[in-house]
């Protein structure tokens, strides 16, 4: 009998490229570290208010930076990732509060769905330039992920709902536990310890931590095409 699988935690929101970056790695190793991921569906604005920080985009050398190292970044790790024409309007006006409500609604009533609809949403907003704050959006999003329009249609209703409401709250308020000032996050129960991990960029450290091998972002046994 093998080890029990270690669990791994992955709060993410779709409005953070990084996060994207973070999801996607982690998606290649879950089938070939001894891990159980957990996606835990988060909101980054919660974050920010809980921790005093604010997004990069808001300080002009940052800003600039944060340009060329997610393009830098998405190169290496074979994520497509394109700016929004209107980054301003898509990152700091429109906001991912019904996304991040329907992910969970998602998680909630069809968790074999999470992994897929999330990764559409991120190529909506951060891949083609499209919208994540609209209905029909989020609509097609789920679609292109293989869910039915029924089940979509549904879990939208759910976005309102108390229930929804209050789990997508304790989600982001369990990450600012851990220490959060940002998104990703990837945590790790590991014995009797746990390890917060900031960014996308620390998963030779996490191989490290699982006592895994790190194979580089794109494992020889994963064909990366999104």
């Amino acid at each position: 009998m093998g080890s029990v699988p270690r669990t791994l935690e992955l709060f993410y929101d779709v409005l953070s490229p990084y996060s994207w970056l973070a999801f996607e790695v982690l998606c290649r190793y879950k089938n070939i570290w001894n891990v159980s991921l957990q996606l835990q569906p988060t909101l980054i604005g919660g974050i920010m208010r809980d921790s005093g920080n604010q997004p990069p985009a808001m300080l002009p050398r940052k800003a600039v930076y944060m340009r060329s190292d997610v393009r830098l970044l998405s190169q290496h790790l074979q994520v497509p990732i394109h700016f929004p024409k209107d980054f301003f309007s898509v990152i700091l006006k429109k906001g991912s509060l019904t996304a991040m409500r329907f992910l969970t609604a998602v998680k909630m009533e069809h968790p074999e769905m999470l992994e897929k609809v999330s990764r559409e949403l991120w190529m909506r907003v951060w891949s083609r330039d499209e919208d994540i704050t609209e209905p029909p959006s989020i609509l097609a999003a789920a679609e292109k992920a293989g869910m039915s329009i029924e089940q979509a249609q549904e879990l939208l209703k759910r976005v309102s709902t108390p229930q929804v409401k209050n789990q997508l709250k304790e989600t982001t308020e369990a990450a600012c536990k851990y220490g959060a000032f940002g998104l990703p996050i990837t945590v790790a129960h590991l014995h009797d310890e746990t390890h917060m991990l900031f960014g996308s960029d620390r998963m030779e450290l996490l191989a490290y931590l699982l006592g895994e091998k790190w194979m580089g972002p794109v494992p020889p046994a994963v064909n990366p095409r999104l």
